[in-house]
């Protein structure tokens, strides 16, 4: 089964979310693809969306398990906005960014345009 991807607008695409549900459960079973495009710690990822969606989660290898029934829009959404939150550079929009811990503030460095911007906790 080949990976629809949705255009962003940006040259960074974020394939379509691959829900599987099972019981009470929801899988995110493309999971592992988030973390290694955007660049960013899989563990910060999850714990973003399990916030944002107010329920328990957990990594099962490639895939992400949330309690609930979680429909494929809430993670598109929440997927989308965590891209423009803690990836896209605020200055010239591109997604070659990293993020540098300084002290107790987290600040993301682009590394196309050199700009330095704080983020807020995730």
């Amino acid at each position: 089964m080949g990976a629809q991807v949705k255009s962003t607008g940006s040259r960074l695409e974020l394939p379509e979310p691959q829900i599987l549900w099972v019981g009470n459960k929801t899988i995110l079973r493309n999971f592992a693809d988030y973390p290694r495009l955007l660049r960013r710690d899989a563990n910060k990822l999850l714990m973003f969306l399990a916030k944002e969606l107010a329920t328990a989660a957990s990594l099962d290898g490639e895939r992400a398990i949330f309690i609930g029934r979680k429909d494929k829009q809430s993670f598109t959404v929440l997927l989308n906005r965590y891209m423009r939150e803690y990836v896209l550079c605020p200055v010239c929009g591109s997604p070659d960014t990293k993020v540098e811990k300084v002290k107790r503030l987290q600040f993301l460095l682009c590394e196309a345009c050199g700009a330095k911007s704080s983020l807020k906790s995730a």
